[in-house]
């Protein structure tokens, strides 16, 4: 991918990168020492992956893609702090990534520790009830509703608290330089799906609900 690409043209590369994956045709792109030796000075990143830490999700392979082409920011249910935003702000400000995917996933553990200290009223140890907290106001509302519902509910709300929260992404959005995608992953079937979309992407798979509008505001 060239660095100056537009967001649909990023989210092109992912998506097809995913269907190499599920369709096992996989290409191991900018794997090999060539590409090592092209990186070993600076990195030109087409897409920032804010994804779960969990590691059946590894962005690089899922997309089947290699280095130095995502900038990858990972926390357990891809919750968000001033570090993250951060990390964030610094894949769109400074290396002018054209795109920004929030990647969840099913049977999240984040997800389930937050669902049952819902139900039993009994806080998580240590600096795990941390991510509980940040992950209960997007489940707060969906205790009894389907797994996929809850989950899309949560990475939704990753997206909407991003652009709300960070000054820098929401104008690079506005301004058509960039955009927020919000993806769910199966852990069986390989799939990456759209649930959320903000900004100038288009190429979008046939089944996905997209909260886009023109300005790429929320």
């Amino acid at each position: 991918m060239p660095h100056h690409t537009i967001p649909a043209e990023a989210w092109r590369a992912l998506r097809d990168g995913n269907e190499r994956f599920v369709a096992g045709t996989m290409e191991h792109p900018s794997q090999d020492a060539d590409r090592r030796a092209d990186v070993r000075t600076g990195q030109q990143p087409f897409a920032v992956l804010l994804g779960c830490s969990d590691s059946r999700v590894a962005a690089e392979i899922i997309f089947d893609r290699g280095l130095g082409d995502l900038f990858v920011v990972r926390t357990a249910g891809h919750v968000s702090d001033a570090t993250v935003l951060g990390s964030v702000e610094y894949g769109v400000a400074v290396l002018g990534v054209p795109l920004v995917v929030v990647l969840g996933h099913d049977s999240c553990g984040a997800i389930a520790a937050t669902l049952e200290s819902i139900r039993t009223g009994v806080q998580p140890p240590g600096h795990i009830r941390s991510i509980v907290d940040r992950v209960r106001p997007s489940v707060v509302e969906h205790v009894d509703a389907p797994a996929d519902e809850v989950l899309t509910e949560h990475v939704r709300y990753t997206v909407r608290t991003l652009l709300e929260d960070s000054v820098a992404v929401r104008a690079a959005v506005a301004e058509g330089r960039c955009a927020v995608v919000g993806t769910t992953y199966e852990l069986a079937e390989g799939r990456v799906r759209v649930v959320a979309a903000h900004g100038p992407v288009d190429a979008l798979d046939a089944h996905v609900e997209t909260t886009a509008r023109p300005d790429g505001s929320i």
